[in-house]
């Protein structure tokens, strides 16, 4: 089931995952990951009540950008390797 969904989201792995993980990598980073975008979904929902609730089309934008947030650091959090971890959270202690 994992390569199935490693193979759909590929366009978006693929890129992260050129190269070797920074030497700096943890494994809590990718715990954190998931945590974070755990978060953003949550906010998405969130925001998903206030646009049903108010009806106003303005609250479209966060819901876009919270569910991308989210989705992109589940899918890399839960299918990707460390180097596509490591490329998300950065160079850092460099």
């Amino acid at each position: 089931m994992k390569q199935a969904l490693r193979k759909l989201f590929s366009p978006i792995l693929n890129p992260l995952e050129a190269g070797e993980p920074s030497p700096h990598y943890r494994a809590s980073h990718r715990t954190v990951l998931n945590v974070v975008g755990l978060l953003f979904l949550v906010l998405a929902s969130v925001s998903l009540g206030a646009l049903v609730y108010t009806g106003e089309p303005g609250a479209l934008i966060p819901i876009l950008v919270f569910s991308a947030i989210g989705g992109l650091s589940l899918i890399v959090g839960m299918l990707g390797t460390d180097a596509a971890v490591s490329r998300l959270w950065g160079k850092r202690g460099d």
